[in-house]
């Protein structure tokens, strides 16, 4: 049995949009130090996320973020692009780690005992902050990216193939920071 007083949370967030990089984030609690309200990204309002990004930043014994663009994406499709996220993710830690617990159904080899959760943004704290981490940390970038990329509507839908999203596809065709071998995009391609 391993001892988890340095097991790294590990969650990704952006596989399903059209547009953008996928994110991962791993985190160290610190054992020592309890973080009220951390709940799965997506169960947490924008205005609470950064709350507790802010904290969890602050608090941990260690957090890293890993990134995959979208060539990458394009390249190795976008399972193997968010299981190497977050491998970059777990690269960057400097604490020495005892175990990585990955949210999902898989895990990629880590240097370091690992295993996955299924559901574990919901059932373990660490995931929980990886979860709020990574959502942050690509949102900001979509809105980032809303500025150089205006009218497809990216601050709001952060990528992902809503209404307003595709609506702006017909509009106004694809963008360097579209997915192309993602079906939708393909199909504006092959147009």
């Amino acid at each position: 049995m391993y001892r988890c007083e340095y097991c790294a949370g590990v969650d990704e967030v952006g596989r399903g949009p059209l547009a953008g990089p996928v994110y991962a984030a791993a985190v160290v609690l610190d054992p020592f130090i309890g973080i009220d309200g951390l709940r799965d990204s997506k169960a947490l309002s924008a205005k609470r996320r950064e709350e507790l990004n802010a904290i969890v930043r602050s608090e941990s014994a260690d957090f890293s973020i890993g990134r995959v663009d979208v060539a990458e994406i394009d390249r190795i499709n976008i399972l193997e692009a968010s299981l190497l996220a977050m491998q970059r993710a777990v690269n960057g830690l400097r604490v020495p780690l005892d175990f990585v617990l990955v949210d999902g159904n898989r895990a990629p080899p880590f240097s370091w005992p690992s295993g996955y959760l299924v559901k574990g943004d919901t059932k373990f704290d660490a995931i929980k902050a990886a979860s709020i981490v990574a959502k942050v940390a690509r949102d900001t970038e979509m809105c980032e990216l809303d500025s150089l990329y205006p009218g497809y509507g990216f601050a709001q839908h952060k990528g992902y193939p809503t209404p307003l999203h595709l609506g702006a596809l017909e509009r106004l065709g694809l963008c360097p920071i579209h997915r192309m071998s993602f079906k939708p995009c393909k199909v504006i391609l092959d147009q």
